[in-house]
Formats: structure tokens, C-alpha cells, sequence
């Protein structure tokens, strides 16, 4: 009987060290995993939540106020409790690192703030009924707030840019890898302070790499199971993902909106494709070559009948490979043949070179240089290489404006032929018919 009572009195004890802080009597909500989101997460109004463990002693001694706090504000503002001893999953998706914590829901619920306050029912009832406040406002105007509490944005993750996107395990891969662009991914937790102070950077430049490289957000405490996959220790952690790749490389560049554009300009320039040379064949191809990109290079060929086929391409094989190796200056290139765009021609100063010749012109600034060197490969890279230093002599478009360009027939890849001349039939003219002096 003795074994039987004490492996009672064990029991008993172990039964007991299990029960949490609050009881059903309490105001204070029990939450757990099967209840927090419907409650909470995508419950409404703002609730004050507390993450404690039972033998914390701090804990233990919060209770009394934390009870009369959700007495108080009963109606008005929820207020819960989460046994993260017991229900790790909860306390480890919020970043919970120490007990009490205590965190306010507000509008956006999956980015809580930390309630840093005095521990008494008093400081805890003014920062729900501020959280309510908040809240209410935002809702009269028609805008979610980024969250209730004591101090604005005080989790505000990197995903608060509109530009920047936010990834979930549910949208990661077909966003991420089913992408025709790279990625810079930021892994970070909401409660992170160095993620917090790259949010605005990141928000930067998300938008100013619009359209060349995607910046996503991924909350890691959250969404552990992705941040897993790619070791992720530590925060914030940014990785990058080149167009159709699963294996990122990590990111070494700064943390300021500069740093982290130029560094993803450089690699979104690795993976685009060489440029094609075109031919002029109407307004729409110089203003797609010239207007939207920062330079665009001109070649001016010789007419197909001083240059077959085989002279004209290798020309143009030669402007292909050196489209190639400046890829990443972004430049569109073109080539005409010799008095097909007169105008244009003029508006450089072709003629007085003769032919091959090759122009640079900078659309927004209506200025343009001449190749004065060998058109050959080695000849137009020296010539191009200045450029892209800034060196180089340039003169002003003629006329300020680009001039009107004719519409052409595309080269059909093949040699010139002379045109056929017609025979004179003499037969039925009397060369002796005339008349006398």
C-alpha cells in the first residue's frame, strides 16, 4: 500500500505541474494549437496574448494583474493565454524566446507587437484600449494598420514593402522557382531588430528593381519548414535564386538600398540573354532600341551589292559577340543598310566616314559618337570600351530629335543581284527614216 501512495503522490504531482496558470472561471482565454488561429489569427477585434511556462516564477507572479486586466477589459479587448511549455509550436511561430511574453494582435495579426509595458493590470488595460483605438481607426478609414500595442511597427518585417512580396510555404515554389526572373529571398523573424531596420532598404529597393529582379519576404518563425531547407540560422538571412533554380547562393552584398540594387543588377545582368542585332525596318524598331534602353549602338552597312551575304554576316556576327560581352550595360543594337535611313544617317554624320560605319547614340540626351577606328571586332570593343568609361567624344543629334525613319524591307538573308535589263527590240525602227538636212 506504502508503493501504491507514493506512486499516487507522484502521479498526483506530475498531473498537477501540467495544469496551467488560468482557469475556466478566469477571464483570461486558455489557447492552444486547435484553437488559436480561429480565435485569434482570424478572429477579430485585438487580444492581448501571454506566453508562459508554469514553474516560471515571474509568470506565476504576473497572474493576479494579468486576471484583473482581462476582468477589466472584458467586451472590449480578448485577452488569452498560451502554455508555451506545452504547446512549443505556438510560442516557437512567434518567436517566443523567454517567459512571460506578452504580445498584442491588432489588425495584422501574423506580425503581433511585443507589449513592452509595466506589468500591471493598469499598463496592460491602456495598451489594449490604445490597440482598440488603433484598430477602430483604422477601419473608419478603410486601412489595415500594421498591428495594436505600444509602440508603432514594432515588428514590422520586410514584407511591409508593396513591392515586396510575401512568401509562404504555400506559394514559395511556384513563385520562386517557376520564375523567368531571379529572387532575393529575406528569411527574418518579426521580433528580429536587425530585419527591422532593413525593411526600408529592402522596401527600396524592391521597387527599384521592379521588373529586373523579385524581392521577397519569407517570415522563417512562421514558415519554419522552408527557412529549414535552406539551413537558415540566423536573421535576417538573404538568399538568391537565379531564374529556374531550387539551390540559392547566399547573398554578399550591403544592407542599404544601393548596395542591395546594385548587387542584384549585377546578377539579374549575368542571366539575360545576348541582345539581338536588328535590322531598321520602321520607327518601332529604333524607338524599342533606342528609347528604352540607356545607348543604343547603330551599324551602318555597306549595300548588300558591295557586301554579299558572307561579308554582311560576318559584320553583324561580329556585332552579336560584342552584344554579348556588353550585355550588361543594357544596350539595344541595330543595323541599317548603307542609305536605307538617309535621315538618320544625317542626323550622325554618317556619310562623310563611307561604310561600314557605327554610331552610339544616347536617345535622352540626343548625343551620339562615331566609330573614327577599324570596324572590325577589336576596332568597335576599344571604341565601346571608352564609352562605357565615359570617355569618348560626343556631338549633339541634328536637329535635337530623332529623325523620321523609313519603313524597309527586312534582308531576306541572301546575296544581291543586279536587276535584269530589259533587250530593245531595233527590229521595227528604220534607222535610215530621217529627215534631210
Amino acid at each position: 500500500m506504502r508503493t501504491l501512495s507514493v506512486v499516487g503522490v507522484l502521479l498526483c504531482g506530475l498531473v498537477s505541474g501540467s495544469y496551467g496558470l488560468y482557469s475556466k472561471g478566469d477571464a483570461v482565454v486558455d489557447l492552444t494549437p486547435s484553437n488559436f488561429d480561429k480565435l485569434v489569427t482570424n478572429g477579430d477585434g485585438v487580444w492581448i496574448v501571454e506566453f508562459y511556462a508554469p514553474w516560471c516564477g515571474h509568470c506565476k507572479s504576473l497572474v493576479p494583474e494579468y486576471k484583473k486586466a482581462a476582468k477589466a477589459l472584458k467586451g472590449i479587448v480578448n485577452v488569452g493565454a498560451v502554455n508555451a511549455d506545452e504547446h512549443r509550436s505556438l510560442g516557437g511561430q512567434f518567436g517566443v524566446q523567454g517567459f512571460p511574453t506578452i504580445k498584442v494582435f491588432g489588425a495584422n495579426k501574423k506580425k503581433p507587437e511585443d507589449y513592452n509595458g509595466q506589468r500591471t493590470a493598469q499598463g496592460m488595460v491602456d495598451a489594449g484600449l490604445a490597440a482598440a483605438k488603433k484598430l477602430a481607426q483604422a477601419q473608419l478609414g478603410g486601412k489595415s494598420s500594421g498591428g495594436g500595442g505600444s509602440s508603432s511597427n514594432a515588428n514590422a518585417g520586410p514584407g511591409e514593402g508593396k513591392d515586396v512580396v510575401e512568401l509562404t510555404e504555400s506559394n514559395f515554389k511556384k513563385k520562386v522557382f517557376d520564375s523567368d526572373k531571379g529572387w532575393l529571398v529575406e528569411f527574418y523573424a518579426p521580433w528580429c531588430g536587425h530585419c527591422k531596420s532593413l525593411a526600408g532598404p529592402w522596401a527600396d529597393a524592391a521597387s527599384r528593381l521592379k521588373g529586373k529582379m523579385n524581392l521577397g519576404a519569407l517570415d522563417a518563425t512562421v514558415h519554419g519548414s522552408i527557412a529549414s531547407d535552406y539551413g537558415i540560422r540566423g536573421y535576417p538571412t538573404i538568399k538568391y535564386f537565379a531564374p529556374g533554380s531550387t539551390e540559392p547562393e547566399d547573398y554578399e552584398g550591403g544592407r542599404n538600398a544601393d548596395d542591395i540594387v546594385a548587387w542584384a543588377e549585377e546578377k539579374a545582368a549575368e542571366n539575360i540573354a545576348p541582345p539581338e542585332v536588328k535590322q531598321i525596318l520602321s520607327e518601332k524598331t529604333v524607338s524599342d532600341a533606342c528609347g528604352e534602353h540607356p545607348l543604343c549602338v547603330i551599324a551602318f552597312l555597306p549595300h548588300i551589292l558591295d557586301c554579299q551575304s558572307s561579308c554582311r554576316n560576318s559584320f553583324i556576327d561580329d556585332l552579336t559577340k560584342l552584344g554579348d560581352k556588353y550585355k550588361k550595360k543594357q544596350w539595344g543594337w541595330l543595323w541599317s543598310e548603307a542609305m536605307a535611313q538617309p535621315e538618320l544617317e544625317a542626323a550622325v554624320d554618317v556619310g562623310g566616314f563611307g561604310y561600314p560605319a557605327l554610331a552610339v547614340i544616347s536617345q535622352k540626351k540626343m548625343k551620339y559618337s562615331i566609330l573614327t577606328g577599324s570596324f572590325g571586332y577589336d576596332g568597335i570593343n576599344e571604341f565601346l570600351r571608352e564609352l562605357s568609361y565615359g570617355k569618348g567624344r560626343t556631338n549633339s543629334v541634328r536637329g535635337a530629335k530623332m529623325p523620321t525613319i523609313n519603313k524597309v524591307d527586312a534582308w531576306d538573308g541572301k546575296d544581291g543581284e543586279m536587276p535584269v535589263e530589259e533587250d530593245i527590240d531595233l527590229s521595227d525602227v528604220d534607222l535610215d527614216d530621217k529627215d534631210e538636212l
